[in-house]
């Protein structure tokens, strides 16, 4: 039989990734024991002082809607953090709070994409980018990059792919998959040459805060006409609470409030509450402890992959991940990822999901895990690489 389906769900693709999540879940049911280098989640729990906010958000009765770009205090919180972090005045009235970084990503693009709209993207990138732009009938222009500009935009690639369907840029700073870095310059020539074409940038900052050998920076310091994107998930380890926000410009604030009231309602308000927390001094003083600890996996991990084979052409300098080069061992990533999980029971996430430039000659691997489960990881792949 026959049935409706949506001509935009052609181009919705899935994550292959959760497919080999799941097959890693039967394997460890079955007693294997798998090491996950594959999701990009921090293993840490939420700090406890956040846990308990929450549970005293419940237990207070916080358990309806919120105002529908966020409770007052958290909007004021955020704007705080900015001015105690970065130095870099951001008024809590451009500031919304979102269903994760995902809702404020929707939000960003709702208020920019019509239906032809272009908007261009790099090519690796995080997919859920593309698809969204897909969903509001838009098209996204994937652009392939490489080392030469750490898998960033730059203003050359603009004035190459810009037309007059284009709406806006999107770029990640840390990125994922490869953890790379925009400087402050290069962000400011990005929104110049968006400007410039009467475009914008929607710059991704869901990963600050964890950078390595890297001050921690935000586009804001440079401009109020681009729009940030942030989440509670990573930094802050709160990913299944599902809250982030979004900094938007002065002119947007009416048509992206328009459309959290609609789309969302409310973001979940116990999480909220609890998010009140992670700014608190003892909550930051350990996630600075944890940085550190993902500082010393990256280190220890990488020199690990250049002996076996992988190779990094552009070192992560932030979030939790490296974007590897494995055409040493093997000429599909795919398959590649299979054989590890399945013959030493190690789960990696093949390029394919960040785009199609080269995806089959690189993986992603997330250092998400005890440092002396990354060696033994690399130990196991030895297993496979060798043969």
């Amino acid at each position: 039989m026959k049935f409706p389906l949506a001509e935009r769900m052609e181009y919705i693709a899935p994550f292959q990734v959760m497919a080999l999540l799941e097959r890693a879940k039967q394997l460890q049911s079955a007693g294997r024991d798998i090491i996950h280098m594959e999701i990009g989640e921090p293993d840490f729990r939420t700090p406890d002082t956040i846990v308990q906010a929450g549970i005293k958000a419940l237990q207070d009765g916080h358990t309806g809607y919120s105002p529908a770009l966020g409770i007052p205090a958290l909007r004021e919180a955020i704007s705080g953090f900015y001015a105690s972090h970065y130095g870099v005045n951001v008024p809590a009235s451009r500031i919304v709070v979102t269903s994760g970084a995902s809702g404020a990503l929707l939000l960003a693009l709702g208020a920019l994409v019509s239906q032809g709209s272009e908007v261009l993207l790099t090519d690796p990138g995080y997919p859920c980018n593309r698809h969204f732009v897909r969903l509001l009938e838009g098209l996204p222009v994937n652009i392939p990059v490489g080392p030469e500009t750490k898998y960033q935009l730059t203003p050359d690639h603009l004035a190459q792919h810009w037309n007059d369907k284009t709406v806006a840029t999107l770029v990640a700073s840390p990125a994922n998959p490869t953890g790379t870095l925009l400087t402050p310059a290069e962000i400011q020539a990005l929104n110049e040459a968006c400007l410039a074409r009467h475009g914008r940038l929607i710059v991704d900052e869901i990963y600050q805060g964890l950078t390595y050998g890297v001050e921690a920076q935000t586009a804001l310091a440079l401009s109020e006409d681009l729009f940030v994107i942030n989440s509670f998930s990573k930094y802050f380890q709160m990913t299944g609470w599902r809250l982030g926000w979004l900094v938007v410009p002065e002119a947007y604030l009416d048509a992206v409030t328009r459309l959290a009231q609609n789309i969302f309602i409310s973001a979940p308000t116990p999480a909220q509450y609890a998010a009140l927390a992670a700014f608190a001094p003892d909550t930051i003083q350990l996630l600075e402890e944890r940085r550190h600890v993902f500082a010393e996996r990256r280190n220890t991990l990488i020199p690990l992959l250049t002996e076996l084979g992988l190779k990094v052409a552009s070192e992560p300098e932030g979030a939790f991940y490296v974007y590897a080069d494995c055409t040493g061992i093997t000429d599909d990533s795919y398959q590649f990822a299979y054989r590890a999980l399945e013959e030493t029971g190690i789960a990696l996430t093949p390029g394919l999901d960040f785009g199609s430039y080269r995806a089959n000659e690189h993986i992603r691997i997330a250092y998400t895990a005890d440092t002396h489960r990354l060696v033994e990881a690399v130990e196991r792949l030895g297993r496979i690489t060798r043969t």
